[in-house]
């Protein structure tokens, strides 16, 4: 049972990917109403009426000793109406994602078992933990520079250290580590569609 739900602010642009527990605190609370395919929403007692109902959830049930109430697929948040934050947090997650799980130095694809976070000044010689200063190396990559900038340990780096840009919500859903249900793709597909480009 996969049971994210994905959560849309007031104008049904999708900001964030949440556990169904907190979906249902959300709802109901009030917060929040369920969004069904037809763009139709419902607050608790009618998703709750609704549930009654639906045949076969792919999202699974919930059951209590009064009712079994259908866990949602969308919520849609009744008065937040901003987009997510632009600040990408410095995490290994986002490190490892921004450079997609490559080694900056030889270029190859690795598990994020064999990868390192990479000091390209080293600690030792004042650098920073940062956006400007790390990137990903594999391990043997990351062994023969050691504590050497890469131009002493003879080695080139393939890509610059850089701080992503945010992409809008398209980065909360297309490097997430949510598989993207059949329901949700309508409200993907709103931001890649609505979304600005980049110049």
């Amino acid at each position: 049972m996969s049971a994210d739900v994905l959560v849309l602010n007031r104008s049904f642009y999708a900001i964030h990917i949440t556990n169904w527990q907190r979906a249902f605190s959300l709802l109901y609370l009030g917060h929040a109403r369920v969004v069904d395919e037809e763009y139709r929403t419902y607050d608790f007692s009618d998703w709750k009426e609704m549930s009654k109902l639906i045949q076969n959830n792919p999202s699974g049930y919930v059951h209590t000793p009064n009712f079994t109430i259908a866990i949602p697929e969308v919520i849609t948040l009744k008065i937040y109406d901003k987009l997510p934050t632009s600040e990408i947090k410095f995490t290994r997650r986002n490190i490892y994602e921004h450079y997609n799980y490559t080694c900056c130095y030889c270029g190859r694809k690795f598990p994020t078992s064999d990868l390192n976070l990479e000091h390209v000044i080293p600690k030792c010689r004042g650098g920073q933990s940062s956006w400007d200063n790390i990137v990903t190396s594999c391990i043997p990559c990351n062994l023969k520079k050691g504590d050497k900038l890469p131009a002493e340990a003879g080695m080139k780096l393939l890509k610059m250290p850089s701080k992503p840009k945010w992409k809008g919500a398209q980065s909360l859903v297309f490097h997430s580590p949510y598989k993207i249900k059949a329901s949700w793709q309508r409200f993907i597909d709103n931001i890649y569609w609505n979304s600005e480009l980049e110049e």
